[in-house]
């Protein structure tokens, strides 16, 4: 398979599943049982290019951060995403500390897509008929800064997944769930992606070997699929649940789990 063509494909992977919560490192991972394995700072980058493309998908809260930031509701606002951003940096630092390692093995991703997949249905199901709030509490700002760091120690989890998943407990309304785990995400990832490329750089002499071009088309692909994604995904909430979602992730994790053990 020509290089170019496994990048176009990783590129996409990345740009659907970065903020659907179905977990992109399960796909990945999938992903790489057929594709050449890329670096470290590869996935790094395009992970950002990733992220850095939904900005423009909320132009209502981006005009009320540069234009109406006095205003005591959009302080309130600004502050629960510092809060929850500032929850998973402290505990990202702690995880450092203590040299925490990720799992390298495909069981622990499989596992963690089924139980948050289940957790999905469980939780739709739970939420039938409920009136949901249209605000974001405190507890909120909490779970989705816990949540965060759930999807760091536990890989396939799905960081948008964790969060969604806790708000939706707590009793956030879908829509504005998504949008908080999203706006919570875009810092969270972009810092740690920054810190990660920082390294990267540093110690491979400036990543001499990586293949720019490649990088170059992977993060345009990335960010250009991402956008339309997340367009999507942020519409679709308006009218339906995440329960489709949660059998996906069971679907998924099935497969990720058949490849484990056989």
């Amino acid at each position: 398979m020509p290089d170019w063509l496994a990048i176009l494909i990783l590129g996409i992977i990345e740009g659907i599943t970065e903020f659907i919560p179905v977990s992109s490192t399960g796909h990945l991972l999938l992903a790489e049982r057929w594709l050449p394995q890329q670096t470290d700072l590869f996935n790094i980058v395009i992970q950002c290019g990733a992220v850095v493309a939904v900005l423009p998908l909320f132009p209502e809260r981006l005009r009320q951060f540069v234009f109406r930031w006095r205003e005591p509701a959009t302080r309130d606002y600004l502050l629960k995403i510092f809060t929850a951003f500032a929850i998973t940096g402290a505990g990202g630092l702690a995880l450092e500390k203590m040299k925490f390692k990720l799992p390298e093995t495909s069981l622990p991703i499989a596992v963690a897509l089924v139980v948050g997949g289940v957790l999905f249905v469980l939780i739709e199901y739970w939420l039938r008929g409920k009136t949901l709030r249209n605000q974001v509490t405190w507890p909120v700002v909490l779970a989705v800064g816990l949540g965060q760091l759930i999807a760091a120690i536990f890989p396939g989890t799905s960081r948008s997944g964790a969060t969604i998943l806790l708000a939706l407990m707590l009793g956030l309304n879908r829509p504005l769930a998504t949008e908080f785990s999203f706006l919570v995400g875009i810092p969270t990832m972009l810092a740690a992606g920054g810190l990660k490329i920082f390294e990267a750089l540093r110690h491979s002499s400036g990543a001499s070997g990586e293949n720019w071009s490649m990088v170059a088309l992977g993060t345009f692909v990335a960010a250009a699929v991402s956008f339309i994604a997340v367009r999507w995904l942020l519409r679709y909430v308006q009218t339906h649940t995440f329960t489709a979602f949660g059998w996906y992730r069971v679907a998924v994790g099935m497969v990720i789990l058949w490849f484990a053990l056989s």
